[in-house]
């Protein structure tokens, strides 16, 4: 019987392409001598990637054991050396296991949760918001004095680098808004007490159920900075749960007074950690893609207008 076709998502090859260019399109090219090797290698039955999965390559696989793992094929660049690396330092706690990795060639075999469900699918915001918390609280770690992950701060590097694109100016975005993102984040680096190595991406859909703990975190980026800023990224995710309801501000409220209750931080600090990044995450979409930076900045709005 014919093999199927080699199948690389369609978004993975345009997001590949719009990061990388050339280098992204000889990857792509690449990755099905990339899989082989990787199955052969760890002895792994390869099944059809799944579809909606970031900046990587990611197919279930059953190991010669019959163990359900996950192979993951990245392109080789920093942010896949902090997650090999943030894998090793979380050790399963809060987050999946790191069985195997190859970081040449950008390839992990990870435990793959079962099921395996998004934290997406729990309907109750307050209850997915209460899920997160906990998991945040399983992952952190005391930073290593000697490590290779970026800081919050090199991260807000970013909102330079805005101002360089559009000479010193904004683009798109709106200066009232960018002004008051760099004055907070100015403001909580330089008030930050306490440093730990976070997830630096910690939203919904990157928190799986699973039997070994209720549930496990996925693709960490790996980031050193003050565990308030975990929770950003939770705060502008998924999209379509905040900017969708009858009352956004509402929703939003209700997230920041649950994490500030079950993670024992200030919710202004909170907010304006969450706004901040927002910020920061629409300058992304267009230092990545030159677009889709909408959503992001609706969120900041939504953050603005939940301040005391």
């Amino acid at each position: 019987m014919a093999q199927p076709a080699f199948h690389i998502p369609d978004e993975l090859a345009r997001r590949a392409t719009d990061l990388h260019g050339p280098a992204g399109v000889e990857w792509l090219e690449r990755l099905p001598a990339l899989v082989s090797a990787c199955a052969e290698r760890w002895s792994l039955t390869p099944g059809p990637p799944f579809d909606d999965v970031g900046y990587s390559y990611v197919a279930p696989c059953v190991r010669d054991t019959g163990e359900q793992v996950a192979l993951k094929i990245a392109f080789p660049n920093r942010e896949l050396t902090t997650e090999i690396a943030a894998l090793r330092l979380f050790d399963g706690r809060g987050a999946v296991r790191l069985l195997e990795s190859d970081e040449e060639s950008g390839a992990m075999l990870l435990e793959r949760p079962q099921p395996g469900r998004p934290l997406t699918d729990i309907a109750d915001d307050e209850q997915a918001t209460a899920i997160a918390a906990a998991v945040m609280r399983r992952l952190w770690r005391p930073a290593p004095e000697e490590h290779p992950f970026p800081t919050v701060e090199e991260w807000n590097e970013g909102f330079g680098k805005l101002r360089r694109q559009f000479d010193g100016a904004t683009g798109p975005l709106p200066p009232a808004m960018v002004e008051e993102a760099e004055r907070l984040s100015a403001e909580l680096i330089g008030s930050a007490t306490e440093h730990a190595l976070l997830h630096g991406d910690l939203h919904h859909g990157n928190i799986l159920s699973a039997r070994r703990e209720p549930w496990l975190a996925i693709d960490p980026k790996g980031v050193v900075g003050e565990p308030a800023y975990e929770t950003a990224p939770l705060l502008l995710n998924p999209f379509s749960r905040v900017l969708r309801a009858p009352q956004p501000a509402r929703v939003m409220s209700r997230r920041l007074d649950v994490l500030s209750a079950e993670l024992g931080f200030d919710r202004e600090r909170l907010r304006c950690w969450g706004l901040a990044r927002a910020v920061l995450s629409a300058w992304w979409s267009i230092e990545d893609h030159g677009s889709g930076w909408e959503s992001a900045i609706a969120h900041a709005e939504v953050l603005a207008s939940t301040g005391s």
